[in-house]
């Protein structure tokens, strides 16, 4: 029922008034948002990107920043790996200070003590860097998230590790290539010897 739930209400918009009053949605999919149950989860962070994409900026502002915070500085693990998610939902309608804020934050979940977390955040990477290059951050994509990407792409966790090595790809095609040598060619080398076979197999 949860999981319905969860679907569902990512497609109440119209039912609630339309985008105007579609923050109201926000409330009960961030509860959604924290349960232990990966599949409820999962299907509430669709719901709430979905609903973030028809909000205006002022209502972004005003509740979806305000909810991802909560969720990435929660004590249970469960609402940090679901705020990893929402750091990209309408990155480039956000103003420059906001946008340094949500960098701020995802960098905080790289680094967080708790592995599914920061493979939560590796997963994200892309997306984030995708939101950054297509609002003309490639000054801070390679300041900020260059220096994540490696340290995620060398954790300690061959799970976290393993989502490094998904993002080579999607990051190659944002970065120059003086940068795809500088920082991309060490990750693949440095995955053709790992020590897990689950990394070198991807």
């Amino acid at each position: 029922m949860l999981i319905a739930l969860a679907d569902e209400l990512g497609n109440f918009v119209e039912y609630v008034g339309g985008p105007p009053h579609a923050a109201t949605l926000l409330q009960p999919l961030e509860l959604l948002s924290t349960v232990e149950e990966t599949l409820v989860r999962d299907k509430a962070v669709e719901s709430l990107r979905k609903v973030a994409r028809q909000l205006s900026r002022e209502h972004l502002l005003e509740h979806v920043l305000p909810l991802t915070k909560r969720l990435a500085q929660g004590d249970w693990f469960t609402s940090r790996i679901s705020a990893c998610a929402l750091v990209a939902v309408a990155y480039e309608a956000l103003p420059d200070a906001t946008r340094a804020e949500i960098r701020a934050l995802f960098a905080q979940l790289c680094r967080d003590d708790t592995p599914m977390v920061r493979r939560a955040a590796s997963a994200s990477l892309a997306k984030l860097a995708a939101a950054m290059f297509e609002a003309g951050e490639q000054a801070s994509l390679k300041q900020d998230l260059l220096p994540l990407f490696s340290a995620l792409s060398t954790d300690e966790q061959d799970s976290v590790r393993l989502m490094g090595v998904e993002n080579c790809a999607a990051m190659g095609k944002l970065l120059s290539q003086a940068d795809n040598r500088a920082v991309l060619l060490p990750v693949i080398r440095a995955v053709a010897q790992d020590k897990s076979w689950r990394v070198r197999y991807v």
